[in-house]
């Protein structure tokens, strides 16, 4: 399964669809990006007059990317004759250190820890375009075909 084929299978769409481009992916890991979009929804009332990314939204660009995609991939010879796996997120803990704001491009970047059952556990790092870290923690869930 190619990054363009993940892409096209997943379960999202704009306004909730939080990844551009995988540009790096492999059974270990994966690194990908997001450029979040100075109209979003969220930077309506996130903070007035000083609009930041929400954690929660910063959380699922990471789990997006570093979770959902990678579990594609791993799982890609299970997933190629399902239309509809079923992804769920069981766990994160995430620590934030940098925001985020409209316009800006963040990297993800995640290493799969342990995947096991159909459950992905990895450890999940985000980056804005200076390089510096956002975010990073860890972050599991499961694909049930």
């Amino acid at each position: 399964m190619t990054s363009d084929q993940i892409l096209k299978r997943l379960p999202y769409q704009d306004p909730f669809l939080f990844v551009d481009a995988i540009e790096a992916i492999s059974l270990a890991g994966i690194t990908g990006h997001y450029t979040f979009k100075h109209d979003h929804y969220f930077y309506i009332g996130h903070f007035k007059n000083n609009p930041i990314t929400p954690g929660v939204i910063l959380i699922e660009c990471m789990a997006q990317i570093g979770l959902v995609c990678l579990g594609m991939y791993i799982m890609k010879d299970e997933i190629s004759t399902h239309d509809n796996p079923k992804i769920a997120l069981t766990s994160s803990q995430v620590d934030f250190y940098l925001p985020v704001l409209p316009g800006d491009k963040v990297t993800v970047i995640s290493e799969k820890d342990v995947f096991r059952f159909n459950k992905l556990k990895c450890k999940v790092r985000m980056y804005n375009a200076e390089e510096e870290l956002v975010c990073r923690g860890q972050i599991s869930g499961m694909i049930s075909l």
